[in-house]
């Protein structure tokens, strides 16, 4: 009896741990949750693979310093440049571009800024700083606050202390949330735009700058620089996404409405 009762502890033990090792940690931006993306896709590859995917949503920034720790076995973020320049560091390997769509600058529909018909996102920003109207910035070093701090740093202002602009250390949703409360200005991925306007009270007012452009990209934790990291079954995830199949799924994820929320460009 005793010898059966220990083999049996042995084969829970040992499903338990086969069951830990088809399991992966995606350290992810908030925009590919928010937008309902993740949700659409991760059930088709583990339906295929096995692979369960646990998606840990944070700003880019915070992303890839999860997996920098070894807190992750993949990113999925979108700042191409903090991207590269963690891949220079040895931290990952096997970056890929996957998909990509654009910022956009929302705000309330009267627009008290007068920013609508502009052509730069630069000028737009200046006008939101001379009107002093409201502006909510995620403040998270996300891959969205890269590219509003960017925008500011071409247009030649320092918005930080301003009384007008409030960081609001939050993911896309809930920046957009509060920017619909306090009827501000603010720049937000399209796709999580997409995926919750009809709550919002707000309008996109700018749009179409090349500057704009925002690219998504995968990569694996190094596993020189963290052993114990599911290197194999990150691999898995990131050949998925990129192949014929993965960039369909991506391809075919819209809004209600019809709306193509990601345009992918794996190559």
């Amino acid at each position: 009896m005793k010898t059966f009762l220990i083999s049996l502890l042995l084969l829970i033990f040992a499903t338990a741990a086969m069951a830990q090792e088809k399991e992966i940690v995606l350290a992810t931006t908030t925009s590919v949750e928010n937008s309902g993306l993740l949700n659409y896709i991760l059930p088709i590859f583990e339906k295929k693979t096995g692979i369960k995917v646990k998606v840990v949503a944070r700003g880019t920034g915070a992303a890839i310093e999860m997996g920098k720790r070894g807190d992750a076995d993949a990113v999925f973020v979108h700042a191409k440049e903090l991207e590269l320049e963690a891949v220079k560091q040895g931290y990952f390997i096997n970056r890929h571009d996957v998909c990509y769509n654009d910022f956009i600058i929302v705000g309330p529909k009267n627009d008290p800024a007068g920013i609508k018909g502009l052509k730069k996102a630069q000028d737009a920003f200046k006008r939101i700083a001379l009107s002093q109207s409201l502006f909510i910035s995620r403040g998270d070093k996300s891959g969205t606050h890269v590219k509003e701090l960017q925008i500011w740093q071409i247009a030649g202002i320092n918005p930080k202390g301003q009384k007008w602009y409030l960081e609001a250390g939050q993911g896309m949703e809930k920046t957009l949330r509060i920017a619909n409360e306090k009827q501000a200005y603010t720049l937000t991925d399209r796709g999580t735009w997409f995926a919750i306007r009809d709550k919002l009270d707000l309008a996109i007012l700018f749009e179409g700058d090349p500057v704009l452009f925002n690219q998504y990209g995968v990569m694996a934790v190094n596993p020189q620089k963290h052993k114990h990291v599911k290197y194999k079954e990150a691999m898995q995830f990131i050949n998925w996404i990129i192949s014929k199949e993965g960039q369909a799924a991506i391809a075919s994820f819209k809004d209600k409405s019809g709306n193509q929320l990601f345009i992918p460009n794996a190559k």
